[in-house]
């Protein structure tokens, strides 16, 4: 299974809509800062590896994205999480919440 090296994603706002959203009121301080793409998932509930529709070998985890704010929140603060099968180029994407 091919491994993604480990990247921090910051977001940058492309818009002056994007540039004014406010923060979260009532997340902890770390909800909205935990994109990422490579290494090994931030997993909010039980660990998650899923298989290749296709070809059945255990997917490599891409990327998670969280939520960005009180207006565009994943479930309760959660997370998608994003898995590639590099050999039929298949993905697998869910949620998981607090």
């Amino acid at each position: 299974m091919k491994k993604v090296p480990p990247f921090k994603l910051v977001p940058q706002p492309l818009s002056d809509d994007a540039a004014s959203f406010p923060k979260f009121k009532w997340a902890p301080p770390e909800v909205g800062t935990r994109h990422q793409l490579g290494g090994e998932p931030s997993f909010l509930q039980k660990a998650i590896k899923p298989k290749c529709a296709e070809c059945g070998k255990e997917m490599t985890f891409y990327g998670q994205l969280d939520s960005i704010n009180d207006d565009i929140c994943l479930a309760d603060c959660g997370m998608i999480y994003v898995f590639v099968c590099f050999d039929c180029f298949t993905v697998n994407s869910f949620i998981q919440s607090h």
